[in-house]
């Protein structure tokens, strides 16, 4: 569907960039101490807020947050991260099935969480584990899937599905923390049961994490909902699914990696060559800087934001301001602070840019939004398409 009015829409994720004042940056955080000049000064044309992404009672994770961006009631829709991360992987749950985020970790003698992401294992690397956790462990109902680097699939039987399980990565640093309820003894019987498997392979990581669980969510098309013709790009299985779910079309970048190495200039292109061929509405996500701080890496997560500036957001303008009439809206699905090394509920800064209209201006940090109003995260969608 070609719309006659010309308007183009921009949706614009660094994933968990919002942060708290460090030390290390002089009392800034990484968006107040980055240079981005670009976002700087389409950020004086307009208007900012602060949005609440994850709704109260709902856990501060990239499948709420990112719902919640797409312009879906999260407390409406969500049943859980992994049946998304599923449909991603082209996997249509049964009413009787239940799908278990898979993460590749590593565990210390001690119990500990060291690395919530099992050293990063190559994707190429990573399937062969999980095609042996198959051979091994598989079988009446239980299925391992391959995904991307540490995230995988575990498809169980439905009455597996009660269990409270801790997200790997807020347990970096600190004692793991087993899952508990009725479905408990299974999950812990192939958690453990992964480490003679993972013994078998030079990786960091030593066994599997089992958590996020839910069946498959029922969402409406975005383009019945929002009447536009959506495409996206991430190296993210999560917002894939996303994607999936809601009809929005995920285009193909090898070159995206969910890593600081990401191709930044690919996904920009990604998004001027689809919105050029008819799409009416992009989605770029980049992951680097909820990486970086989930790695309490603070050099990395600044350098992120640089990045978005400079080899995303400089090229985008300027071909857009060529083009027509557009519009976009940038925010982060959640916080990833530095200092704690994982998510917040906190509402999130965000920017609501429109080419033809100024808005009243501001600046694009934390503390540039801190006394704003706070807006439903996934009201944000309605706002940047409804004067079209």
């Amino acid at each position: 569907m070609r719309h006659t009015w010309g308007m183009k829409y921009v949706v614009c994720v660094p994933d968990g960039c919002a942060d708290e004042p460090l030390a290390e940056l002089g009392g800034r955080t990484p968006m107040q101490a980055a240079h981005m000049p670009n976002l700087d000064r389409i950020a004086k044309r307009s208007t900012l807020g602060r949005a609440a992404v994850i709704p109260e009672g709902l856990p501060p994770g990239s499948d709420v947050g990112n719902m919640s961006i797409f312009g879906y009631d999260p407390a409406k829709y969500h049943t859980g991260r992994a049946p998304i991360e599923a449909a991603a992987l082209g996997l249509r749950l049964r009413p009787d099935q239940v799908a278990y985020r898979c993460n590749l970790v590593t565990i210390g003698a001690d119990g500990t969480m060291v690395d919530f992401a099992g050293g990063h294992p190559s994707t190429e690397d990573a399937a062969k584990v999980i095609e042996a956790l198959q051979e091994a462990l598989g079988g009446d109902g239980v299925e391992f899937h391959p995904g991307v680097q540490y995230r995988h699939i575990l498809v169980a039987p439905a009455s597996w599905a009660e269990a409270d399980c801790t997200p790997p990565h807020d347990l970096t640093g600190k004692p793991s923390v087993p899952p508990t309820g009725p479905a408990a003894p299974e999950l812990l019987r192939l958690m453990d049961a992964s480490r003679e498997v993972l013994a078998g392979f030079d990786l960091a990581a030593n066994q599997i994490w089992l958590w996020g669980q839910g069946f498959q969510p029922d969402m409406p098309s975005f383009e019945s909902a929002y009447g536009l013709d959506a495409a996206l790009v991430t190296a993210v299985d999560l917002v894939r699914g996303l994607g999936v779910l809601t009809g929005i079309d995920a285009v193909h970048l090898e070159s995206a990696t969910g890593w600081y190495d990401t191709d930044y200039e690919g996904k920009r292109d990604c998004a001027l060559a689809a919105l050029d061929a008819g799409a009416d509405l992009f989605i770029i996500h980049v992951e680097a800087t909820d990486e970086a701080g989930h790695a309490g890496n603070i050099e990395e997560k600044v350098r992120a934001l640089e990045n978005w500036d400079s080899r995303i957001l400089a090229g985008l303008i300027e071909h857009l301001d060529a083009a027509g009439p557009w519009r976009m809206l940038m925010l982060p699905d959640h916080a990833t602070p530095l200092a704690t090394r994982t998510h917040t509920s906190e509402p999130v800064p965000y920017l609501l840019f429109d080419s033809q209209v100024d808005g009243p201006g501001g600046v694009y940090t934390e503390e540039g939004v801190a006394d704003l109003p706070v807006v439903a995260g996934h009201e944000l969608m309605g706002q940047l398409v409804s004067r079209r």
